[in-house]
């Protein structure tokens, strides 16, 4: 089973499809609801994100095999069912992922000067003669620093945490976990104590994150031990 998905990638996208026709969880339904919201809310940046962010993922897809526009629309939806209508917000969660898989640049973004910034915060890069990990506390240290980008990266991740079980390795879910709980959760923790109006809206994210990886957590447990060798036999 090393590096293959806990979860065969065929039996997890079948399951994803008819979750996806039970809730009405489809790309044209995600898209319609957050540009009727952001038209009836005025949220000018969002309309412009909204549109930006399908272009420039078109063709994309995640390891799951969905468009890759699917992300960064279920994070949008998610932050607006938990009654979050900031246009700064929302459209950086649209834009996270363009300037690091689409080679755009933050200033030819459609959108605010702030809304380019926490884009730029969002995307990971590592300086010459950096290592990764010193790259990744850097990564974490200035997205702490920002609001829009600290709460767009706990979005990312709860979304992130929950479809890893239909495409990662046991190895890779291992590492992400880790990371999860080394830096996100971390993060988590100093977003609340330095904005204490997200305390509802952190508490949500909290528990969908924990939730999820002590879940994974108990099946790479248990499937590690069931590969065991048995001491008598």
């Amino acid at each position: 089973m090393t590096g293959k998905p806990i979860i065969s990638p065929a039996v997890y996208h079948i399951f994803r499809e008819m979750m996806m026709e039970l809730s009405g969880y489809n790309i044209d339904r995600m898209y319609a609801h957050i540009h009727e919201f952001a038209v009836s809310r005025q949220m000018e940046d969002t309309v412009q994100a909204l549109s930006f962010a399908r272009k420039m993922h078109a063709g994309q897809y995640r390891k799951s095999g969905e468009e890759y526009i699917i992300h960064p629309l279920t994070m949008a939806c998610h932050a607006l069912s938990l009654r979050i209508a900031d246009d700064t917000l929302i459209s950086t969660i649209l834009l996270h992922d363009v300037c690091e898989d689409c080679g755009v640049s933050p200033q030819e973004l459609p959108v605010s000067p702030e809304i380019r910034y926490g884009v730029e915060l969002m995307t990971f890069t590592v300086l010459e003669g950096e290592t990764k990990d010193a790259a990744k506390r850097r990564y974490y240290d200035r997205l702490g620093e920002n609001k829009t980008a600290a709460v767009t990266k706990l979005f990312d991740r709860c979304h992130n945490v929950s479809t890893m079980a239909g495409t990662f390795s046991k190895e890779k879910m291992k590492a992400y976990i880790e990371e999860t709980r080394e830096y996100v959760l971390p993060l988590l923790c100093r977003t609340g104590e330095r904005y204490p109006d997200l305390a509802g809206v952190l508490f949500s994210i909290r528990y969908h994150i924990t939730s999820v990886i002590h879940a994974a957590e108990h099946i790479l447990r248990t499937d590690d031990a069931e590969k065991k060798p048995a001491l008598f036999s």
